[in-house]
């Protein structure tokens, strides 16, 4: 009796199976909507303040090979900054209107900004490590005309090079192309696993290393000299680099950590967007030049 009903109830209870998800989701989506607005809003915030003053800073200062590295790092930070906006407006109306390939370059300039904030803490920390476990004191004899070039050649392989791989291979699926939604390029990983475990492992050890080596530093200068330790240039530009070493441990090592995991699990795309989210706080790295020195320019500009 039953026999003549079981091939359109097999057929209808799977569509209902697969649309069930979704329905299930949707209030957990708001939520991490909401969380990534906030994040997002706050970082623009805190971030836009913090280059202005960075920015003030370097005009009264002298060009050096550090100060052009800071400078391409503020120029990083500028750059992410301006996409954040996007960013805002999708999650507050959650829906994508602007076009695929806009999409595309907003969800990529997160990464960028994030590897190359990244290689310039780099640069930044061998080149302050390097007297200390060499005993060349010539670092600073790279000069600003290498550093000028080396900017150059950074910034057109990455906004370049790096766009033509973005535009060609990111997002290559059917259903990003028609969608009004952003930011869902779970896929593209599958084409590239190698590539991220190495960028991610490679992240994790280098940002642990530079930690433990700056350290190192840190406590031999102390120990030579505990009381006037505080006053000594170097051991004040060593611990500027200390805390360049605690963002790459806080914001990026945990969320490499967690992208380990998620390259095999890419169902959980919700999770690892806000943790992505807590990656851009490095913009506010340039708080760490902030102290009693910027009080002083400030002050100074204010009575001229």
């Amino acid at each position: 009796m039953t026999s003549s009903v079981t091939p359109q109830q097999l057929s209808t209870s799977m569509i209902t199976q697969n649309n069930t998800p979704t329905t299930k989701s949707e209030p957990e989506s708001s939520e991490f909507r909401i969380t990534l607005m906030v994040i997002y809003s706050v970082v623009l915030l805190c971030g836009t303040v913090s280059l202005s003053l960075m920015m003030h800073i370097l005009k009264s200062s002298a060009a050096s090979a550090t100060s052009i590295t800071v400078f391409n790092l503020i120029f990083a930070h500028f750059i992410f900054l301006l996409t954040v906006p996007f960013r805002i407006y999708y999650y507050v109306t959650n829906e994508w209107k602007l076009g695929i390939e806009w999409c595309k370059t907003v969800s990529a300039m997160i990464h960028i900004h994030m590897y190359v904030s990244f290689l310039l803490y780099m640069i930044i920390l061998v080149t302050r490590l390097w007297p200390h476990y060499c005993r060349a004191r010539q670092v600073e004899s790279l000069g600003r005309m290498q550093a000028l070039i080396g900017s150059v050649v950074l910034w057109v392989i990455v906004l370049i090079v790096v766009s033509c791989i973005i535009f060609r291979f990111y997002g290559k699926t059917e259903e990003n192309k028609n969608s009004t939604h952003c930011f869902h390029f779970a896929e593209s990983m599958n084409s590239a696993k190698e590539l991220n475990y190495i960028l991610s492992i490679l992240v994790i050890v280098v940002g642990v290393v530079l930690t433990a080596l700056q350290a190192n530093v840190l406590w031999t200068l102390y120990k030579r000299d505990r009381q006037g330790c505080r006053s000594q240039q170097d051991f004040g530009a060593q611990l500027k680099s200390l805390c360049f070493t605690l963002i790459m441990l806080i914001c990026f090592v945990p969320y490499h950590s967690f992208r380990l995991y998620y390259i095999g699990q890419p169902e959980l795309e919700p999770v690892n967007e806000v943790l992505l989210s807590l990656t851009t706080f490095n913009c506010l790295d340039m708080l760490t030049f902030l102290g009693r020195r910027t009080l002083h320019i400030c002050l100074r500009s204010r009575t001229v």
